[in-house]
């Protein structure tokens, strides 16, 4: 699904890089054997963090000058890491892992976050929240959209053959490139 995704994004004439800080080891909570500190003790924030700055320099190194983030549960995290500074232009949060009111508060460019009706990690009131925070703390643009009916995860792990779960999806997706049309083209 993210080569997918990447495709689309692409099409809309964006460059795109889809860099692996899971380092061909996601989190698998199909297996009943996932360890998930574990796992979190292999991946930290900081180690996708660092990767991702590393990402950033080369893009620059490149010519580029605008730059948008997005991520996706885990590298949701890391993205808004990354916002805290003005590496990027514009952060994109989907389906994210749980993030502090510290950190969001930090937050310098324009964010989205978009966010599913049924998600312990990131409940619909945290969306709303932190949407307010970005809005009137941190003073920067910000946009937040709860999804009904959907888990977390909708955007990358849906069932291709539900319409519902595809037409949830492709909005997020497209909410996701209106966001960077609008900061980073």
């Amino acid at each position: 699904m993210y080569r997918k995704l990447a495709d689309k994004v692409g099409a809309a004439g964006f460059l795109v890089v889809v860099p692996d800080f899971l380092y061909g080891d996601p989190a698998d909570f199909t297996n009943p054997q996932f360890n998930l500190e574990g796992w979190l003790a292999l991946h930290t924030l900081e180690k996708g963090y660092e990767d991702a700055k590393l990402v950033i320099q080369a893009l620059k190194s490149k010519g580029l000058s605008a730059i948008g983030a997005a991520g996706f549960c885990w590298g949701a995290l890391v993205v808004a890491k990354i916002a805290v500074s003005e590496d990027i232009q514009a952060a994109v949060l989907l389906h994210p892992g749980y993030i502090t009111v510290e950190e969001i508060s930090q937050v310098k460019v324009p964010m989205a976050i978009l966010g599913a009706e049924i998600d312990q990690s990131f409940p619909p009131e945290l969306v709303k929240q932190y949407e307010e925070i970005l809005s009137t703390k941190c003073k920067v643009d910000s946009f937040g959209r709860v999804y009904p009916g959907v888990a977390h995860g909708w955007t990358m792990r849906y069932n291709e053959e539900d319409e519902f779960s595809v037409k949830s999806a492709e909005e997020a997706h497209e909410d996701m490139l209106n966001w960077f049309t609008k900061y980073v083209k």
